[in-house]
C-alpha cells in the first residue's frame, strides 16, 4: 500500500490549482482521510510559513473514485496579520467530492489549560492490531499496513459516567517521517479519519451498517509527531436516523492534548436485500 508521502503527494498545475495523486487501495471509494490530507497540503502551499494551520472543517460531498486523481481548487478567502483562511474544493470529473475551510494562525501568547489524558495502559501493553482484528476487518491491515493501530480492549477503556459509547486507540506511523512540523499536521489529518466512526459501533457489534464519513472537523492544539505514539480517546455521544456523531481527543505519550476531532458519519442499517 502507499506510504503517507505518496498518499499526500500534490502536483501544482497552476496558481492555486493542485492535483493529488491516486494511490493503490483495496477500498471501493477514496479514503476520506486522504482527500482531507491532500486538500490541507494544497491549502498549506498557498500560505506563508509563519502561519500554521490550527483548524479545518470539511464535508464529504460525493464518493471519490480511488483510481482517479483529484484536482484541488484553493480560494484565498482572507489574508490578515494574525489569521488567514483558505477554502479548498476537491474535484473529480467536473464535480465537487469534498470541500474544506482551513484557518491558519501566527504564534501568539495567551492563557493555557487542557484536560488530563485518560489513565490507560501504554501501547506496549496492547496487542498489535495484526493480532486482534477479526477476519472481516483484515482489510485494515492491507490498507494501512504502514500504521501501527492498537485498539484497547473494552475492559481497559476508561469509561466516563453517562458516556453512550467509547473507544480508545493508540496509533502512530510505523516509519520515521520528515522533521517538518507541517508534514506531521497533514499526516494527522489523514490518520484522524481512521477508526473514529468505529466508536459509534462499540455498543452495536451485531448491527451491519453502511459506514462513510459525512463531515470532519479537526483542531490542532500543540506540536506533535505522527511517527510517535498518540492516544485517540474517542466517543459517540449520539446516533440516530442513519447518522452517528463521533468525537475524539488526541494526546501524545507525555499527556499533552495535541488535537481534537468531531465527525458525523453515515451509519445506515443495511437492508436484508
Amino acid at each position: 500500500m502507499a506510504t503517507i508521502e505518496q498518499a499526500l503527494q500534490i502536483e501544482k498545475l497552476e496558481k492555486d490549482i493542485f492535483r493529488g495523486a491516486s494511490t493503490e487501495t483495496t477500498l471501493m471509494r477514496t479514503f476520506g482521510g486522504q482527500v482531507a490530507g491532500q486538500a490541507l497540503v494544497s491549502a498549506v502551499r498557498t500560505v506563508d510559513p509563519e502561519f500554521r494551520v490550527h483548524s479545518l472543517h470539511g464535508y464529504f460531498l460525493r464518493p471519490g473514485n480511488p483510481a482517479k486523481a483529484t484536482v484541488y481548487l484553493v480560494d484565498r478567502i482572507r489574508d490578515g496579520r494574525s489569521f488567514c483562511t483558505r477554502r479548498v474544493t476537491g474535484v473529480q470529473d467536473g464535480k465537487a467530492i469534498f470541500t474544506m475551510s482551513a484557518s491558519f494562525h501566527v504564534f501568539e501568547e495567551g492563557i493555557e489549560h487542557q484536560d488530563e489524558m485518560p489513565d490507560v495502559p501504554g501501547p506496549d501493553e496492547i496487542a498489535d492490531s495484526v493480532e486482534t482484528l477479526s477476519p472481516d476487518r483484515q482489510w485494515v491491515l492491507r490498507e494501512w499496513s504502514n500504521y501501527d493501530i492498537r485498539v484497547l480492549p473494552d475492559g481497559m477503556v476508561v469509561k466516563r459516567p453517562g458516556a453512550a459509547s467509547q473507544q480508545q486507540v493508540w496509533f502512530r506511523y510505523r516509519e520515521k517521517l520528515p522533521d517538518e512540523p507541517v508534514f506531521h499536521v497533514c499526516t494527522l489529518a489523514y490518520m484522524s479519519d481512521m477508526t473514529l466512526l468505529g466508536s459509534a459501533k462499540v455498543i452495536h457489534p451485531d448491527e451491519t451498517t453502511m459506514n462513510a464519513s459525512l463531515d470532519h472537523a479537526l483542531w490542532f492544539l500543540r506540536p506533535f509527531r505522527a511517527d510517535e505514539w498518540l492516544l485517540y480517546d474517542q466517543s459517540s455521544p449520539s446516533a440516530g436516523f442513519g447518522r452517528a456523531l463521533t468525537q475524539g481527543r488526541i494526546f501524545d505519550a507525555a499527556g499533552n492534548m495535541v488535537a481534537a476531532v468531531v465527525q458525523e458519519g453515515l451509519t445506515r442499517t443495511l437492508r436484508e436485500d
